[in-house]
């Protein structure tokens, strides 16, 4: 998670100092290194070392390491901004309907783009290769990752591999089961809160040897110091201040879609077999008009 979605999260979630100082530096994200530490403590009603504490709080040094790390990460983030549209508002309330699809497609295209740019492929190699040797493979995730996990897992089973959804209140249970043999796949935009479920299942599955790929956004975050491997979703969004997820859903779709395509190529004809015979069996009473579409079941 980057510097700036940290900051959110501790606005959302804090009711202190840390939210007064956290409001201003993300309302002057783009001209903060202007003010003097003695300006924004008198702005927010801090003091200087109230601010070295807030830095601290993220694990920096002191105020002026954190403002180096703030500055920095605003300007690779301008350099790499989506163009034409904003990733948390790409509509406004006067757009018409053909306004608001064609804001959607561009901000789509340009979500699949960056997480294209972001994908390394020996990393997409190498997850479709544990995939392969998993005997288990248990999918974590919170609404709404959850449902992009279960078309994953339709996908997974679609050509026999063992695919799970960790359901809120089993996550613990089913962590337990899994061994150094299985694979646990997270889906996490932030890739924080590990008290919380289901990232809280991470301590038990390193414990028993499990491995780990995390599908998780950029910056420092708890996933990646604990995950085997990394599968980075493109990081515009913000946590909370935006519409939907509308870009992260399809930066989300896209890697997973990767991945269960990488992992089918690794035994084409043996899984194309697989696949063909399944919906043979499963879905030869499926009818359509349209001539293109007819399958013709023996």
């Amino acid at each position: 998670m980057y510097l700036f979605q940290r900051i959110e999260e501790a606005v959302f979630k804090k009711n202190d100092a840390r939210r007064v100082i956290g409001e201003f530096i993300l309302e002057n994200r783009d001209h903060l290194q202007e003010y003097s530490m003695d300006e924004i403590a008198k702005r927010t009603f801090t003091s200087k070392p109230t601010l070295v504490r807030f830095a601290k709080y993220f694990d920096y040094s002191g105020w002026k390491e954190f403002l180096y790390a703030f500055t920095h990460e605003v300007a690779y983030h301008d350099d790499t901004a989506y163009h034409d549209v904003d990733p948390n508002f790409p509509f406004v309330a006067n757009d018409d309907s053909l306004e608001i699809v064609g804001n959607l497609v561009n901000l789509k295209m340009q979500s699949i783009k960056d997480t294209v740019s972001l994908l390394a492929m020996e990393d997409l190699n190498r997850a479709a290769e544990m995939l392969q040797n998993a005997e288990n493979i248990v999918i974590y995730g919170t609404s709404p990752n959850l449902y992009y996990g279960e078309l994953f897992k339709r996908n997974l089973l679609t050509v026999h591999k063992k695919a799970f959804m960790a359901k809120s209140g089993e996550t613990g249970i089913i962590s337990h089961t899994l061994g150094e043999h299985d694979l646990a796949i997270f889906i996490s935009y932030s890739g924080n809160n590990p008290d919380e479920n289901p990232i809280s299942n991470v301590k038990i599955l390193k414990q028993n040897g499990v491995p780990i790929i995390s599908i998780t956004s950029g910056g420092q975050n708890y996933l990646r110091d604990y995950s085997d491997l990394v599968l980075n979703i493109s990081s515009k969004e913000k946590l909370y201040s935006k519409i939907a997820n509308f870009a992260t859903q399809e930066s989300i779709l896209l890697i997973l879609d990767a991945l269960f395509a990488k992992l089918f190529a690794l035994d084409y004809e043996a899984n194309k077999t697989k696949k063909i015979s399944n919906s043979t069996v499963l879905e030869s009473k499926r009818k359509a008009t349209f001539k293109d579409l007819e399958e013709d079941f023996k």
